[in-house]
């Protein structure tokens, strides 16, 4: 079995990803200009620029992410403004999520020695669960795993994994509490 913790390294610049980016930036930008009340077209463009897509996906403008592909979204997902995922790696999202505004998700980091850090990096994927809300200004970071019915308050720098039904909060993230009642 994949450890799905793997980091996967690449090399900015290479032709391949300048293409591959470029890709998801037209239709990024086709998505971020469409009309608000286009919901065909909107899934469309999300379609052709996710790996995967459920049924009942909403995303608001202001929509950024690396390459598209390596997003995976299950049904009943939404995503408000200003979401960014940085999916150097995949990103797993099950169903019955939401995001709300200016959420970021990243897959992405640089080696912390300064010798060529601008020319490569590394990207580890991210899993969120199914029914997961996830609070304004949030930040979930490389590697990270949040179980299902999980929390994180707005505001929240999560840097570790988070528990199946729990609420975490802070920066660092910790738990406050459990939401199952024991």
């Amino acid at each position: 079995m994949k450890d799905p913790k793997v980091k996967i390294f690449y090399e900015r610049g290479t032709k391949e990803l300048q293409e591959e980016s470029t890709r998801a930036q037209k239709i990024l930008k086709a998505f971020n200009d469409c009309d608000p009340e286009d919901e065909r077209e909107k899934r469309r463009l999300i379609q052709n620029l996710f790996g995967s897509v459920g049924e009942d996906v909403g995303i608001d403008h202001n929509f950024h992410c690396d390459l598209g592909y390596n997003i995976h979204v299950g049904n009943n997902f939404y995503a408000g403004y200003n979401c960014t995922i940085l999916d150097m790696a995949e990103v797993r999202i099950g169903n019955d999520c939401m995001i709300a505004p200016n959420v970021g998700i990243y897959t992405a980091g640089h080696n912390i020695e300064p010798k060529d850090r601008n020319k490569t990096g590394y990207g580890i994927p991210i899993t969120i669960g199914n029914n997961v809300w996830i609070g304004g200004h949030s930040v979930i970071l490389p590697g990270v795993s949040i179980g299902d019915n999980s929390i994180v308050a707005a505001g929240s720098i999560v840097t570790k994994d988070v528990p199946a039904n729990m609420i975490v909060a802070g920066n660092p993230a910790k738990v406050l509490k459990s939401i199952i009642e024991e």
